[in-house]
């Protein structure tokens, strides 16, 4: 009820006070916010820079509304900090943004200060990251996050051939942030195709770790799993001509591309490296799977995305009901919250130029 709710505000709000909404907002970082736009204000908030992913998640959304015929305020919470993310929703808030789409570095770290938009009946469509905990969130936009968990473990399946194979086999789990819910479907999606092997001892797991905390990587960081694979590979005696590694379950690409630097470091090349999954097809990783150090990568192609959430900013400042294709799994605390989910797609070193060059995602340079 609560959405149906803000999307009669909304309508409300256009036929009798649009203009009471568009006052001078505060200063955007330099180069974020664009000029003009005759179809109102919306604020973007993406949580990093320092990723590739945000950065292209950032630019389509912007490059999206803008062709739309909004004007974008986009921020970037610097590395990954709470506190300025805060602080540039509160603005966008204060400043006249009439919708905003935000990327939350902690899903529950933004509850005060979107309780500002509630406030005002500003709808929150919470981007590829749920927001917990929050009544202002209207909508959620995102892909379809345990499958993508699912089609990575089924890959390992596969590519072992565990269906058939004798085994046993060892694998070791890399996942992401611990404040990130995004991880729960990811690592849920993946051990439930995994687990039952595990169970059986087909798969083994020599390090141990196997829960979702042990496993964790703080902010997604390379660097930090590249630390705790290193202390595993240490640990455990993997090595070319020490203990057998068959597979690393990785949820993205950056904790990904950490394990495999640990790894070459410990003497493996593209010749006898485990399998490797990852997500996001980052340049880098692509880059590997190409030359044979990761096996595969999921594609979630944020174009997709940011033309799917444009569409649903669209329809509230309309005053319609947006698209949405899910009404049943994503709950934030306060109710499921009605969803659009995209399809990923799995690439490989067979698919990656009709995937990533044909489609235009990439340049043959990019990844050369």
């Amino acid at each position: 009820m609560k959405k149906k709710f803000f999307a009669s505000l909304m309508a409300m709000v256009m036929v009798f006070g649009l203009a009471a909404c568009g006052g001078s907002s505060e200063p955007a970082a330099e180069g974020d916010t664009a000029e003009g736009g005759a179809g109102g204000k919306i604020g973007v908030s993406m949580p990093t820079q320092s990723l590739q992913r945000w950065n292209q998640d950032g630019s389509n959304m912007k490059a999206e509304l803008e062709a739309a015929g909004y004007e974008v305020d986009l921020q970037y919470a610097g590395d990954n900090d709470i506190p300025t993310q805060v602080s540039q929703i509160e603005n966008m808030i204060a400043g006249g943004c009439e919708v905003l789409v935000v990327a939350a570095i902690d899903g529950s770290s933004l509850t005060t200060a979107l309780q500002g938009a509630a406030e005002k009946g500003i709808p929150v469509i919470a981007y590829d990251r749920l927001i917990m905990d929050s009544e202002a969130v209207s909508y959620y936009a995102t892909f379809d996050n345990y499958k993508v968990g699912q089609m990575q473990g089924q890959y390992i399946v596969d590519a072992l051939d565990l269906e058939n194979a004798e085994g046993p086999f060892n694998i070791e789990l890399v996942t992401g942030a611990p404040d990130d819910n995004n991880v729960n479907f990811f690592f849920g999606g993946a051990m439930d195709v995994l687990q039952p092997y595990i169970d059986s001892g087909k798969l083994v797991v020599p390090s141990g770790q196997t829960e979702k905390a042990q496993c964790a990587t703080a902010n997604w960081s390379t660097e930090e799993a590249q630390k705790r694979f290193e202390n595993i590979i240490s640990s455990v005696g993997y090595g070319p001509n020490g203990v057998k590694l068959d597979a690393v379950l990785c949820s993205n690409d950056s904790t990904s591309y950490g394990v495999q630097n640990a790894l070459q470091a410990a003497g493996y090349t593209a010749d006898n490296m485990p399998i490797i999954t990852g997500q996001d097809c980052d340049k880098p990783n692509v880059k590997n799977i190409v030359s044979g150090l990761q096996s595969m990568s999921v594609f979630k192609d944020t174009r997709t995305l940011a033309e799917k959430v444009v569409g649903m900013v669209d329809a509230i400042m309309k005053g319609t009901e947006p698209e949405i294709n899910d009404t049943e799994t994503y709950d934030n605390g306060t109710g499921v919250i009605p969803s659009y989910l995209c399809d990923p797609v799995v690439v490989t070193v067979d698919n990656y130029k009709e995937m990533l060059i044909d489609s235009g995602y990439y340049t043959e340079a990019d990844i050369a």
